[in-house]
């Protein structure tokens, strides 16, 4: 016993001594280990520092670029503003235009009847003072046209009897017959300039017998004296027979009256042809076809010519019968004056 106990006396220091480098070991392992996770903590710690430091200044500079655009937005916010501002208000006054051009369009279409019966009227009152006044009726059919067409674009039904009573006086008027005023009176201008030109009756001479030149060529020298002799004789001595008419003869300040007055003859025909008096015109011709026969030469081609177209100009019609378009004028007062009392 007393041997086992001081074996185990003499053991227990080397026990406590395992025990004690084991805990050694153990605090060394703890220290290194400690040591270990304290660096990599620090390096771990220095890297999120770092990456804090950077993700810090890019915080910075996205800071920065979003106040720049923060800026720009406002600077274009307001901008916006001010063009919706102005916006704002042409729209406004386009609203106010709008309404004033509503109200002005139901005023014009509330008046438009009355416009379109005052421009028809008018144009009725055209027509007939062509056709009273110059007889034309190609431009008092225009004006009847205009009218019926005038209302024909209004298209309202209580405009059916005035349309009627328009058209039936447009058709009176196409029914009347043309006359070409302006190809006459262009015939009485050629005759008017060519009036200077045509020779007079006391001008003419009588044509003195002559002989071919191959045949004088071929007499002998002595029978051409003598021939030449004769004519000379015969020049000297005019034997007319004026038994069927006496030429007249006139003096040099004769003769331009002559011509003045038969011109003014002209003129005048041409004048009761634009008047349509077919008697004034018939006249003159007449007279002019006389003085042409007296005076001048009817031998002459040009003198032929003018009697020629003298006659013609006597068988054109140039008289027609004026149309009696009252009633469409009538009927346009009436209506008129019927929608004025009935809107009173």
């Amino acid at each position: 016993m007393t041997n086992e106990s001081q074996n185990e006396r003499a053991a227990e220091p080397d026990k406590a001594e395992k025990r004690f480098n084991l805990s050694l070991l153990v605090s060394l392992v703890i220290a290194v280990l400690l040591a270990w996770q304290w660096f990599d903590s620090r390096s771990q710690i220095e890297e999120l520092q770092q990456e804090f430091a950077k993700r810090s200044a890019d915080t910075v500079g996205i800071i920065k670029d979003n106040r720049a655009l923060v800026r720009d937005n406002q600077e274009a916010l307001r901008e916006t503003q001010v063009k919706l501002g102005l916006l704002e208000s042409k729209l406004a006054e386009s609203q106010n235009q709008q309404i004033a051009l509503e109200s002005l369009y139901l005023q014009l279409s509330r008046n438009s009847d009355e416009w379109a019966l005052v421009e028809m009227q008018q144009m009725i009152d055209i027509a007939s003072q062509q056709l009273q006044l110059a007889g034309n009726v190609k431009a008092a059919l225009i004006a009847l046209q205009a009218a019926d067409a005038r209302l024909q674009r209004i298209d309202r039904p209580q405009f059916i009897p005035l349309r009627k009573i328009i058209n039936k006086d447009i058709e009176r008027l196409k029914a009347v017959p043309y006359v070409d005023t302006v190809a006459i009176s262009v015939r009485l201008d050629n005759l008017i300039s060519k009036v200077d030109s045509l020779p007079l009756a006391m001008d003419a001479r009588p044509h003195s017998g002559q002989t071919e030149a191959g045949e004088q060529a071929e007499q002998s020298a002595w029978l051409r004296l003598a021939r030449e002799i004769w004519q000379d004789i015969q020049q000297m001595v005019r034997i007319q027979n004026t038994a069927e008419q006496e030429i007249p003869l006139l003096a040099p300040d004769q003769l331009f009256f002559l011509r003045e007055n038969l011109k003014l003859r002209l003129l005048s025909a041409r004048l009761a042809l634009l008047l349509h008096d077919e008697i004034g015109f018939r006249s003159d011709i007449n007279a002019a076809q006389g003085w042409l026969a007296r005076y001048y030469d009817n031998s002459s081609e040009a003198t032929k010519a003018a009697q020629s177209s003298l006659r013609q100009l006597q068988e054109s019609r140039i008289s027609i019968e004026i149309p009696d378009i009252s009633s469409s004028l009538d009927a346009a007062r009436n209506f008129k004056f019927a929608r004025e009392k009935a809107t009173k």
